[in-house]
């Protein structure tokens, strides 16, 4: 993983709703029908936070019917903990 997908990664969890769906999805796959009811949001706001998150290959969309059902994708989050745990501090 490099520098820009580490940034573009970190610009989507900027926001406290991606945050806090990200938190959600930690539970396991969500319809977006769901999310949208734990959020004071319209779903054109929600469809735009997703679409921000799949882009950055943090979150999973898979399409059944009408409905988007949202996961993590481990692979990408687990390259980005890796990242973030080969941070370290020096005095």
């Amino acid at each position: 993983m490099n520098a820009l997908d580490i940034a573009v990664i970190c610009k989507a969890l900027g926001d406290s709703n991606r945050l806090q769906i990200v938190q959600m999805l930690s539970e396991g796959e969500k319809c977006g029908c769901k999310l949208l009811e734990y959020f004071d949001i319209t779903q054109p706001t929600l469809s735009h936070h997703m679409r921000i998150l799949c882009e950055c290959n943090i979150v999973n969309d898979r399409k059944e019917g009408k409905w988007h059902h949202y996961s993590l994708n481990c692979n990408t989050l687990q390259e980005f903990k890796k990242f973030i745990d080969n941070l370290y501090c020096t005095k």
